[in-house]
Parts: structure tokens; C-alpha cells; sequence
């Protein structure tokens, strides 16, 4: 069983939680959210918002606080291989109360459909929420560009700066 090394990133100005999976190998080593330089998130995520894209943890962590983003992970513990979704087995979801008790989270996003299956089996009845499913920022969905995958995401960014 591997256990979610990374604390969720948030704060009582956090308007949108998106959250993954589970964090890769990568993520694990850097002990920061989107560690692999082959996904897409921080490039996605900073077209969205017209921003410089992240470099490093810090740069990423005042990414996310500028624009008012929560983030982690639905799954808490698992067993995994590698970094493969598909190899996911015996999960032991996140419990996402502590977040949306301290913060104003106004919307859920899932990033992408193995992130959607779990949030919906294991938290939405919980938290009596639903999740907006959008296309994974990984490099196995090669079926979408950056430009269709930043058209997409587009929605996060109306809510997360919301000023009401």
C-alpha cells in the first residue's frame, strides 16, 4: 500500500479544488502536485489564466494561491504500479472535509476520468457534491492538444475569480 505523501495545497481564499488521482512517481519524489515535465498541467493551467507557466514548487505554489485553486488528489492510498491509473487497486479515498470546512470551494473539478471514477464511488455521496469531470492534463491522453485541452479547462478560471 502506498500512502499519498503530499498535504493538500489550500487556503481560506481557495474558491476551486481540483483534484488528480494519485500522485505519480514523480509527484512522490518532488512532493509537489504535477511533477511529471510530460504533463500538461501547469502549461494548461497557466494558458488558462494568461500566466507565466510554473517552474518550480514555489513558483507553483504561488500559481495556485494568485488564483485562488485548492488541490489534491481523491485517492488517499492505494496499491499502484509505476505511475499507471489502470494498475489502481485497494483505494482508501482522501477525506476532502478539512478543505471544504477552512475554504469558500465554490467548484469541484476531477482532472480526468480515472480521478471522475473514483470521486464518484467514493466521496460525491459523502460530501453531497458533485465533481466537473475535465480532460486529463496526462500524457496518455493523447487524444487531446494543448490548445483543446485549454479550451476545456477554460471554465476554472471564471470561478476562480469570482469576487462575490
Amino acid at each position: 500500500m502506498i500512502h499519498h505523501p503530499i498535504p493538500p495545497f489550500f487556503d481560506k481564499d481557495s474558491k476551486i479544488l481540483i483534484l488528480g488521482s494519485f500522485p505519480s512517481v514523480k509527484s512522490r519524489e518532488q512532493m509537489f502536485f504535477y511533477g511529471h515535465p510530460q504533463n500538461r498541467f501547469w502549461k494548461v493551467s497557466a494558458a488558462v489564466f494568461e500566466q507565466a507557466v510554473p517552474q518550480n514548487t514555489d513558483e507553483k505554489k504561488d500559481f495556485l494561491k494568485r488564483n485562488n485553486i485548492a488541490m489534491w488528489d481523491v485517492i488517499g492510498a492505494c496499491e499502484i504500479e509505476g505511475s499507471a491509473d489502470s494498475t489502481i487497486k485497494d483505494v482508501v479515498p482522501n477525506d476532502l472535509s478539512f478543505i471544504l470546512d477552512t475554504a469558500d470551494i465554490r467548484a469541484i473539478f476531477v482532472n480526468g476520468k480515472t480521478a471522475e471514477k473514483y470521486y464518484n464511488k467514493y466521496t460525491k455521496d459523502v460530501i453531497g457534491r458533485p465533481a466537473v469531470c475535465l480532460p486529463s492534463t496526462s500524457p496518455a491522453n493523447a487524444a487531446w492538444n494543448l490548445e483543446k485541452l485549454t479550451d476545456a479547462w477554460k471554465v476554472i478560471r471564471e470561478i476562480a475569480h469570482d469576487k462575490t
